[in-house]
């Protein structure tokens, strides 16, 4: 899965906020007065080997139609990833294409859920898992995790109010968006009881499975056991572990014999999105850009304690428990009184563009979605101007 192609992190010091900008990407250009931590776009570049794949193929012109000699080898490197990196032995023909995890979502609700019912969301959640149902009809029971031993855990007693509620698909986020946590097999295999006792279904986003730290590993929620492989459909993508967002591909992987042969009847037009750069790009991230997704792990994972350091340092009174996994940190500003939007106050006092929590969620109201896969200095700068925005004020 590797490349002996690698590169020097500490290259990624010398990236400065006005070559970034210059970039033009989402992250610098939405607003240029300010420094951008909100989408979840990284400020390194993608792989060698995926920039190679996608040079070769423009000069091929591989711009038709998607056909199987392209999707098949994004198939087969998407199973042997998940077959090698995490013991899931997925056959390739279940390894579907897509442009991205939210049609993933937009299939599930649609084909692989009880109609009309709720969906069942647990909160703060990936801003777009707040909307996206309701613009298809569908209302949200959100269910607030709990904070216990200093970590985000699925209510379960919640989970299963939802369900008698009437809700029949569940959002699970894993590793989590915003919150940084991966979720351990024994908190699966409960939250999986929940979901047979009430003949329910599972929505697992693994978008940002490839992006785990040390002392952590990333288990597929449908590969725990037969009872998860029967009611999930799982989403993944390498987008966001080599900053693919914008090449439109990802991956729904059906783990049951009934969900195949329903997709194989509904599955054409949501298929028909994916891009043929998109899926060249995911073939040779799974295939040849291991060893780059190493040395920008161990890059992060130095941001991630760093950024420990930075908050208790400028923003004191507020809680950052060190993500798990993910790019992404979860502050608790509610301590510092800035009402219940501080990303507003952040935007305008310290020129830092966040997510605010309230976007999240109801559960997510006083805190900010902070993206450190950014030059470490950035991210210094960054936390200094929060400081000195909330000294004099």
């Amino acid at each position: 899965m590797d490349s002996a192609v690698g590169f020097d992190s500490s290259g990624f010091d010398d990236l400065t906020i006005e070559s970034l900008r210059g970039s033009g990407s989402v992250k610098w250009s939405t607003f240029p007065d300010r420094i951008g931590a909100f989408v979840a776009e990284m400020d390194f570049g993608t792989a060698p080997a995926v920039s190679a794949a996608l040079h070769e193929a423009v000069d091929r012109g591989v711009f038709g139609y998607l056909p199987g000699a392209v999707l098949t080898p994004m198939q087969e490197a998407c199973a042997a990833w998940s077959r090698t990196v995490y013991g899931w032995d997925v056959p390739a023909a279940n390894v579907r294409p897509l442009p991205d995890v939210i049609s993933a979502l937009q299939a599930a609700i649609e084909h692989f859920c009880t109609p009309g019912s709720p969906v069942i969301l647990p909160t703060p959640a990936y801003m777009p898992f707040l909307t996206v149902p309701p613009a298809m009809g569908r209302e949200i029971i959100q269910v607030p995790m709990l904070r216990e031993a200093g970590r985000d855990v699925y209510d379960l007693d919640g989970l299963d109010a939802a369900f008698r509620a009437g809700g029949n698909l569940l959002i699970l986020c894993n590793p989590h968006n915003p919150i940084g946590r991966v979720l351990e097999r024994d908190e699966m295999e409960a939250i999986a009881a929940v979901v047979e006792r009430h003949g329910g279904r599972v929505f697992s986003d693994e978008i940002h499975a490839p992006l785990v730290f040390s002392g952590h590993k990333h288990v597929p929620y449908a590969s725990i056991s037969d009872a998860t492989a029967g009611h999930t459909v799982t989403a993944a993508s390498a987008s966001k572990a080599w900053n693919l967002p914008g090449l439109k591909c990802a991956q729904l992987i059906l783990s049951n014999d009934a969900d195949v042969a329903t997709w194989r009847e509904v599955g054409m037009m949501p298929e028909h999105g994916a891009a043929n750069l998109g899926v060249i790009a995911n073939t040779a991230a799974y295939s040849a850009g291991g060893q780059w997704l190493t040395d920008v792990l161990r890059y992060l994972e130095g941001n991630r304690d760093v950024l420990s350091d930075l908050v208790a340092e400028h923003l004191p009174g507020a809680d950052c428990t060190p993500a798990e996994g993910t790019y992404l940190a979860w502050i608790d500003c509610r301590a510092l009184d800035l009402g219940p939007e501080p990303g507003g106050f952040f935007a305008e006092h310290a020129s830092v563009a966040l997510v605010d929590g309230s976007a999240c969620g109801d559960a997510g109201t006083g805190f900010v979605r902070y993206n450190f896969a950014t030059p470490r200095p950035i991210m210094v700068r960054a936390l200094e101007q929060m400081g000195a925005a909330l000294a004099r004020r």
